[in-house]
């Protein structure tokens, strides 16, 4: 299993929301797999720079690249991407 996890931060605190809810689109890709976006909830004391975050469990990586070339994965891209000043991807092992 993989589990990837992406953190975004917004270059600007109002484009927080456009973000989450773009993102928010990627739970409606169907596959074998779990997704999760969240808002950060800034609860750290030190560092709460990330605004939103993905997080998956994907079995393998053929279904983690199945996700990623998924027509709807683009679309949030196209959304996110102008808006967003930080993001931080990892893939690690489950």
């Amino acid at each position: 299993m993989i589990r990837h996890i992406v953190m975004f931060s917004a270059k600007e605190p109002t484009d927080i929301d456009t973000i989450y809810n773009g993102l928010k689109m990627l739970e409606n890709i169907e596959g074998n797999w779990t997704l999760n976006i969240s808002k950060n909830t800034k609860q750290d004391q030190i560092s709460n720079d990330i605004d939103v975050v993905v997080y998956g469990e994907f079995p393998d990586k053929e279904a983690l690249e199945t996700y990623k070339s998924h027509p709807v994965y683009n679309d949030t891209i196209k959304i996110v991407r102008p808006l967003r000043d930080k993001r931080i991807a990892v893939d690690i092992p489950a």
